[in-house]
């Protein structure tokens, strides 16, 4: 790879590097609207990894050339995500962390037909051929992941049992059903007889013998679990969760220091709830919470009515919003209940961002997966925390910063989630502030949520480092944040397949909520939280360190 100069190097450098990680995710190109590499799907063999390391050291030699003299803050940023980025990335490989890649219920390659599905159009001749070339690339992409699982199994480092069986479990439903129930195609996909036909061959023909014979390893890989379902049960497990830290917080905390900031936050928000339950007539939080959950009226008659008041609690937000932003997403949010294929090991909701070109909203998807479960009072907590005024608002803001490059309005949160979902956990709070809980049940919902976040610095440290087993985190979860049975133990899963990742929401949300007393202390009666909010969301996702360092030169105070 060359050098490049010019008289912006920074952003040239940025560009550089967006377009080749596009390149080299094609999928998540389809999903931003850029169809350049539609007929293609990454790639995870020994080869393709060859390539990926040799390419992000050769752009972190490039920016090491770059002299930082006089560079202004944006680009002084821009050059330090980058790098961030790919020292991370190749972090990744140091530690052959795709050993796991392959057996994961939320992201693993088993689920490629349905992201392809939810991003890929298919409302041309063209866009059509482009799907079934990337169809046709499935079974060599799958053969890929097989053997890197395999390599895995013969170094000793394989998967949490529970992570293999939940995968094992969606895998064996997709290899059993009609190739006629793949979303590939679903009825609302605008698709002719004679196109229809095509991609259903493929399924049937490449696709579905392709899953069977993955099924198959990982039946036979099942006896081979990790004795622990925490990583610290890998020989190098204390070392990939210290780089899993950094990878989801950007910041170098150690595991006890986050379980114990978690242990107090617990207890902190615990005084709040225990005086909504005795506002209610109950001596503690837990009495009200088991009478909400005996309550006929705490449920959802169906699946429709979970959908249709996240609706309603979104429509609420988007009125209230001006009171307290300047700049507000030019994209909506739609409601979807999450699919069928995945359902029932998905997380209660998550959001996709909407496509810049506007082709496709942010999309907020609820899972309506057996609705007599769900409990009413917790639904708008997570509605403002993925929605509106949460992702929905700092993810598609922040695309739509043209004035930044490419790689920070769309591939900031390669940089860590800790941001993302801090401002999601934040989000919660502000919405409680705005006054949009209906009555104290759904504020109880809102506390048992950030009670929730917290146990999962708790959760999540417990079981990669103190080695926690599965049974214990899931009746933290139950007794501490009012999770469900169903609820803890998809929550738990998710956090054995995932080290890190759940420990971003409370440590993004401390620091957001820290540097906003700090400047209301600053700033008193002149303090203006409408540009808080603009200067938070008005440079994209950063990590934690820049956010500490620039916000409070950035907030002005309100005028005399």
């Amino acid at each position: 790879m060359t050098t490049v100069m010019t008289d912006r190097p920074v952003r040239d450098l940025a560009d550089r590097f967006w377009q080749w990680f596009l390149e080299f995710q094609p999928l998540w190109a389809t999903m931003l609207g850029d169809e350049r590499f539609n007929d293609r799907l990454d790639d995870p063999s020994a080869e393709g990894r060859a390539r990926e390391v040799a390419d992000l050291k050769g752009f972190m030699a490039q920016a090491a050339a770059i002299d930082t003299t006089g560079l202004d803050t944006e680009d002084r940023i821009t050059l330090d995500m980058l790098q961030v980025v790919a020292k991370m990335r190749l972090k990744a490989h140091e530690h052959e962390l795709w050993h796991f890649e392959a057996i994961d219920q939320m992201g693993g390659p088993h689920n490629l037909p349905g992201d392809i599905a939810r991003f890929h159009r298919m409302d041309s001749p063209e866009r059509v051929d482009q799907l079934v070339e990337r169809l046709h690339a499935f079974p060599a992409h799958l053969d890929a992941h097989r053997r890197n699982i395999a390599a895995g199994r013969a170094a000793g480092r394989t998967a949490a049992r529970p992570v293999i069986e939940r995968t094992i479990t969606q895998v064996r439903r997709a290899v059993a059903a009609s190739p006629d129930e793949s979303p590939l195609l679903a009825p609302d996909k605008p698709l002719t007889g004679e196109q229809r036909a095509r991609v259903r061959a493929v399924i049937e023909d490449e696709i579905n013998p392709a899953l069977a014979a993955y099924l198959g390893d990982l039946e036979a890989y099942l006896p081979y679990a990790r004795a622990g379902e925490g990583i610290w049960a890998l020989p190098d497990g204390d070392a990939v969760y210290r780089t899993a830290i950094l990878a989801s917080t950007t910041l170098e905390d150690s595991p006890q220091d986050l379980h114990d900031y978690g242990m107090a936050q617990l207890a902190a928000i615990d005084v709040e709830r225990t005086a909504i339950a005795r506002e209610l007539g109950y001596k503690t939080a837990a009495e009200l919470r088991a009478a909400l959950d005996s309550d006929a009226s705490n449920r959802p008659a169906d699946r429709q009515a979970l959908v249709n008041l996240a609706r309603e609690q979104i429509d609420r937000a988007t009125a209230a919003a001006p009171r307290v932003f300047g700049r507000l997403p030019k994209a909506l949010c739609e409601v979807r209940p999450v699919e069928s294929y995945m359902e029932a090991e998905a997380p209660p909701a998550f959001y996709f961002p909407p496509a810049p070109d506007g082709s496709r909203p942010g999309i907020y998807y609820i899972n309506t997966y057996d609705p007599q479960s769900r409990r009413l009072h917790r639904l708008a907590s997570t509605t403002y925390h993925e929605a509106t005024p949460g992702h929905h608002f700092q993810i598609t803001i922040e695309s739509e910063l043209e004035d930044l490059p490419d790689f920070r309005r769309f591939g900031a949160r390669l940089v860590g989630v800790a941001f993302s979902e801090g401002w999601g956990l934040y989000s919660e709070r502000l919405a409680d502030e705005l006054g949009l809980y209906q009555g104290p049940r759904e504020r109880l919902g809102m506390l048992d949520g950030q009670a929730w976040r917290a146990a999962r610095l708790v959760v999540d440290t417990g079981i990669h480092a103190l080695r926690w087993d599965r049974q214990r985190s899931v009746d933290f979860l139950k007794e501490q944040a009012g999770l469900s049975q169903l609820e803890a133990e998809t929550e738990t899963d998710r956090y054995i397949s995932w080290p890190g990742q759940a420990l971003a929401y409370m440590t993004g949300q401390r620091e957001i909520q820290g540097l906003r007393k700090e400047l209301e202390a600053r700033d008193g009666d002149r303090f203006d939280l409408s540009a808080f909010h603009d200067e938070v969301l008005g440079h994209g996702s950063l990590p934690l360190a820049t956010l500490r360092r620039e916000l409070p030169t950035w907030v002005k105070p309100k005028a005399e």
